[in-house]
């Protein structure tokens, strides 16, 4: 029998005084962690499986547990640290490459946290956003330079198809395989009721979600897994995935254990094949190359619908877009280092990729300095947290963000990182019917209406303070914003002033 170097990371805290061996902790625990010992009848904890969900604590009716983190750790040392050390003992005993979910954890640093927004004085007015009109609709797209009219004077409309939202937040892409119907049903319904867009991610569309093509953006990514002419007809949208945040230059896998039943059908793969898509698009490996399937796409669609292009933020991101944006796309979306995943290598989603806000001012200031910045729309995404965060990206320059994270914990999600396993105990990233069915579609989905609700609120609030009414006025005007804690680089790349200044 080898030896076990790796302590339990977290300990289950169970009161017996409050205890009623009720027997809860076990049915809910996707993970067997809880188990009932018929003869001492009490309930007994393996803790080497614990992920620290918080299903058992969320549910128990008395109260009697909690999840800590054990103080057993191995002895200090600043450069072999415990994580460090468990991670090779991991690899030492598995021989593979470990694998990850959700975004980086490590303490790198949160720029929107080192950034303040500027506020109204005196001289230039603050607005009331409860009793004065406050604009938070954008349009997404290609915009023409200048306005034309005809010989009588009136308005040329020369504006190729335009995404419209009510707001300027839209929900990322978490194909359905990765999350779960009911996950996919909540997001599709919340998109719906609000008046914006989800987006299918690179699983396809399920037949049931057709009816929300109005507010669905249908993604190609170099699998094409569910891709078909149908399909593409059925969103307001196509998005071209080039990468994601999480693991930049890394394609896709969703093991064959998720590939079952719908998500089989769906993806057009048989059941329990592991879907993986290349890490490139196989016939992409130029700007000329995006460019013919921009137009190819655009073609199978009349030109009816917008094409965006996602990348992950890495170090020559403002190159990469001015390309894009002379590729005929209508919108370029990256997506920062933070982004989440549902399962990624760890070294790749711990190292690879750079912060989104040091990327989205980076391409803003380049299209706008070569004349372009009318060409596409800008949407990011990684780790965008709050409406503060959408305020500040935008005044950075973008015309809107994407959220994934922060949708999933308004469904229910804590955040354990095991995405990978496929055992969701709230029934999110799992394909198991018994956890699929914990999440409610009509509560997760009235739970994301009132998060998006409450952004709106706080967007409102916020440019009103800021003696602006609308979120045109917003973008790009890094006027509204101070830095504090940063260097003259980061500063500059930001392109903003410091506190005091």
């Amino acid at each position: 029998m080898s030896i076990n170097y790796i302590y339990p990371e977290f300990e289950v805290v169970r009161n017996p005084n409050r205890c009623i061996c009720c027997r809860v902790c076990e049915r809910q625990c996707a993970n067997e962690v809880h188990r009932f010992d018929a003869d001492g009848k009490v309930m007994l904890s393996d803790e080497s499986k614990c992920v620290n969900c918080q299903r058992c604590v969320s549910l128990c009716p008395t109260r009697a547990l909690k999840i800590i983190k054990s103080d057993c750790v191995l002895r200090e040392n600043a450069n072999w640290q415990n994580q460090t050390i468990k991670e090779i003992y991991k690899q030492a005993e598995s021989g593979g490459v470990l694998l990850s979910s959700m975004g980086n954890p490590n303490p790198l640093p949160v720029y929107f946290d080192k950034i303040l927004i500027n506020a109204s004085q005196v001289t230039n007015p603050s607005i009331d956003p409860l009793r004065e009109p406050m604009e938070t609709k954008v349009f997404l797209g290609k915009k023409p330079n200048k306005i034309e009219r005809d010989k009588d004077g009136n308005f040329i409309n020369n504006l190729p198809p335009q995404i419209e939202l009510s707001m300027p937040v839209m929900f990322s892409a978490m194909s359905y395989g990765s999350i779960s119907y009911n996950a996919h049903k909540s997001l599709a319904l919340a998109a719906q009721k609000l008046g914006i867009l989800y987006n299918t991610g690179e699983g396809g569309l399920h037949e049931d979600f057709y009816v929300y093509g109005d507010n669905t953006i249908v993604q190609v990514a170099s699998g094409r897994f569910g891709v078909h002419e149908n399909y593409l007809q059925a969103g307001k949208a196509i998005e071209i995935k080039m990468g994601q945040g999480a693991k930049p230059g890394i394609g896709g896998h969703l093991p064959g254990t998720k590939i079952v039943g719908d998500v089989s059908k769906t993806r057009m793969i048989p059941e329990g094949s592991d879907a993986i898509s290349p890490a490139p698009h196989h016939d992409i490996y130029s700007i000329e190359d995006l460019r013919q399937l921009v137009y190819s796409l655009k073609e199978a669609t009349a030109y009816k619908k917008p094409v965006i292009v996602k990348v992950a933020a890495v170090h020559n991101i403002a190159a990469i877009a001015s390309g894009i944006a002379r590729s005929g796309a209508d919108v370029i979306a990256i997506d920062g280092f933070r982004g989440g995943t549902g399962a990624a290598p760890t070294r790749v989603r711990d190292n690879v990729g750079i912060p989104i806000e040091l990327a989205l001012a980076a391409v803003d200031k380049r299209l706008r300095d070569e004349g372009i910045r009318n060409n596409v729309s800008l949407v990011v995404g990684g780790s965008i947290r709050s409406a503060a965060d959408v305020v500040k990206s935008i005044a950075l320059g973008a015309d809107a963000c994407y959220i994934a994270t922060a949708a999933l914990l308004a469904l229910g999600c804590h955040l354990c990182r095991t995405c990978q396993t496929g055992k969701c105990n709230w029934g999110i990233a799992t394909q198991n019917p018994e956890l699929v069915k914990r999440l409610n579609p009509e509560i997760g989905s009235q739970r994301l209406i009132n998060l998006m609700t409450a952004w709106k609120h706080e967007i409102k609030e916020m440019m009103g303070g800021m003696g602006i009414n609308s979120i045109e006025t917003l973008r790009g005007n890094r006027l509204m914003l101070r830095g504090i804690g940063l260097n003259e680089k980061e500063l500059e790349i930001l392109g903003i002033s410091h506190a005091g200044q």
